[in-house]
């Protein structure tokens, strides 16, 4: 057929693409027998492709790590503490989407403290890593109003604020932090174990930050700052320590992950879900 629409339109047909990668994924993808079950925790699940750059990603590395995908979509707004075990309880590893505004957060949060708790691999993803810190805030350093500045501006402990340098920025989009930014990995941490190396480039789309006047309290409790920018200093990846994978991003790793190659963190939380897993 493509060589038929070429002709029609007076186009010499190019070389034949290298397909040897693609072919291999085609072939781990098939022959993968053992599951993996991952919860995704959003708020736009209704839609079916809203998160498609983190179902694929989540594919990938599951394919690479010889399993196959058991991908489950849950509504946080549906999430209560009545019902968070029930609904969280079965699965090998949570990833907590991305979103903006408030709606689902709350859900969002129980899901949170919930997985924190009981120990099930967890990663949060952009407003998914400002929900790790909101509740960890709340619940591990007391702070009960704890909130982010897009929520709550007028809560006395934003964990989550507008950068400094964008607060005289009145238009939504201008104010945004967007492209790919050089992010520094704590050595020795397991998101820099995942990579393979301290230096990396991922891509941001957010306009909120984490609060570094928060950094110290977070750290000397057991959630590491464990990423950051090296010229700002902004905090760019969570980690706690004394859990299997409890991991916050405030990129968006899933943007950068192929067939070919797929995205580092996918496939350390892939990885911990699959021993979480192994250990029930």
């Amino acid at each position: 057929m493509d060589e038929a629409v070429l002709r029609k339109v007076g186009i010499e047909p190019g070389p034949c693409p290298e397909m040897k990668a693609w072919c291999a994924f085609v072939e781990k993808l098939k022959s993968a027998h053992e599951e993996v079950s991952i919860a995704l925790v959003g708020k736009y699940v209704e839609l079916q492709d809203a998160y498609k750059s983190i179902d694929e990603s989540l594919l990938q590395s599951c394919t690479y790590n010889d399993k196959k995908l058991h991908l489950t979509s849950i509504q946080s707004e549906h999430i209560t503490e009545e019902n968070v075990a029930e609904l969280l309880s079965g699965f090998d590893g949570v990833l907590i989407a991305p979103g903006f505004g408030q709606r689902g957060v709350e859900g969002k949060l129980v899901a949170l403290k919930y997985t924190r708790e009981k120990g099930i691999p967890t990663l949060g993803i952009c407003l998914g890593m400002q929900c790790m810190a909101i509740e960890f805030a709340r619940n591990v350093l007391g702070l009960t109003d704890a909130n982010t500045a897009e929520i709550a501006p007028a809560s006395k402990n934003r964990v989550i604020d507008i950068m400094e340098q964008q607060k005289t920025v009145t238009d939504l989009g201008g104010s945004m932090r967007l492209g790919a930014y050089t992010c520094r990995l704590k050595p020795g941490s397991k998101i820099s174990e995942a990579y393979g190396k301290t230096m990396i480039s991922e891509r941001h789309r957010h306009r909120y930050e984490f609060n570094g006047e928060y950094r110290e309290a977070f750290e000397n409790n057991g959630f590491h700052c464990v990423g950051e920018n090296p010229e700002t200093n902004l905090v760019e990846a969570l980690e706690l320590e004394s859990h299997p994978w409890y991991i916050g991003v405030q990129y968006h790793p899933e943007y950068n992950s192929t067939v070919v190659n797929p995205s580092p963190i996918f496939m350390g939380f892939i990885r911990a879900a699959v021993a979480y897993r192994n250990t029930k």
